[in-house]
């Protein structure tokens, strides 16, 4: 964790420091005063690579392909018109939201442009895709953090969830990428995700012992998002303390204080494939779309009045947005 922190703040300099303070001010001034105030420009996106996806995780629209929006793959020109408009205060650019970011076959070429204008860059991926030809790709990108899915440590704990995945494909991925950053000796900051579902409990006890073999890896066990839980939900750890959800009488609530405020609303937002601007990673089927870069610019977006009265109902009556609901900002992480 604080190697990646060293590896963030190499990325700034003094504009983009200016512009973060501008809007951590404007963002407190709005919390203590109840006035809705921004300056500034985000410091961190998503940008959405593709919807597609090769696996059928219950929990997941993509992998349940069951989005309402149109489903396709960003392509070159949008993602330099993003990195264009907003490279001069942009630190941080996660690439993923929904579907699996190595399905778009331009996506570490997009990696590139992000690097080549002096931003860090981010991914998420199910490992399905890590061929020895990727993954010397993956260091020739530039990419600097890498987060792989991995909720079990044989084929029938892991396919329990990620329905339709390979856990001998994953694992093979993961040896592949360990020795290719040996070989090279540069790499993106890896983090092997565990998510905690009742069918992956009882391997937890195994599992540090089981990293050990990828030396450099960084494993977070982290709790899982349910769309449904309010009577439970048949993943749902047994063990309570690995649930960002809590049981309060006879139903499940969200283990996380609903604030009336949101600080990524000031200093992010998400960007859908075709360039539509959401305001957080919790709008998976983006329905709350505040504008669309393709025919806008994003200055007029990022202020204008759509945006803004999304975060003025934030900021009054949050409980009023669907998304917000279920949302993890204090989601338990373990390591």
């Amino acid at each position: 964790m604080l190697k990646e922190q060293f590896d963030i703040l190499s990325y700034l300099d003094e504009r983009k420091l200016k512009n973060i303070l501008k809007l951590r001010t404007s963002y407190l001034m709005s919390k203590w005063t109840k006035k809705l105030q921004h300056r500034g420009r985000p410091f961190s996106i998503s940008i959405e690579p593709t919807t597609a996806c090769n696996l059928g995780c219950p929990e997941c629209p993509s992998g349940l392909k069951k989005f309402t929006r149109p489903t396709g793959k960003l392509q070159l020109e949008m993602n330099q018109k993003i990195i264009d408009e907003l490279h001069k205060e942009l630190l941080y650019i996660t690439y993923y939201f929904q579907g699996e970011p190595f399905i778009n076959r331009n996506f570490l070429d997009m990696v590139r442009y992000a690097n080549q204008h002096k931003i860090y860059t981010a991914t998420s991926t199910n490992a399905h895709f890590l061929s020895k030809e990727n993954c010397e790709d993956i260091i020739d990108s530039g990419l600097n953090k890498m987060i792989i899915s991995l909720d079990g440590l044989d084929q029938k704990t892991y396919e329990t969830y990620r329905i339709g995945g390979k856990f001998d494909t994953v694992y093979e991925g993961m040896k592949n990428l360990w020795e290719t950053i040996r070989k090279f000796k540069k790499s993106p900051h890896v983090i092997v995700q565990f998510l905690v579902f009742k069918s992956n409990e009882h391997q937890l006890p195994d599992l540090k012992k089981w990293m050990q073999q990828f030396p450099g890896f960084e494993l977070r066990i982290k709790s899982a998002q349910f769309y449904e839980y309010e009577d439970g939900n048949d993943l749902m750890p047994e063990n309570l303390n690995y649930s960002r959800y809590k049981k309060i009488g006879d139903k499940f609530r969200i283990d996380n204080e609903l604030s009336n405020s949101c600080w990524r609303l000031w200093s992010s937002c998400v960007f859908t494939w075709d360039g539509k601007l959401v305001p957080c990673c919790f709008d998976k089927d983006a329905e709350h779309i505040a504008g669309d870069l393709a025919n806008e610019s994003f200055e007029s977006i990022w202020n204008g009045e759509v945006l803004n009265q999304f975060r003025s109902t934030v900021f009054s009556d949050r409980s009023q947005i669907e998304i917000c609901k279920n949302c993890s900002e204090g989601s338990k992480v373990w390591m």
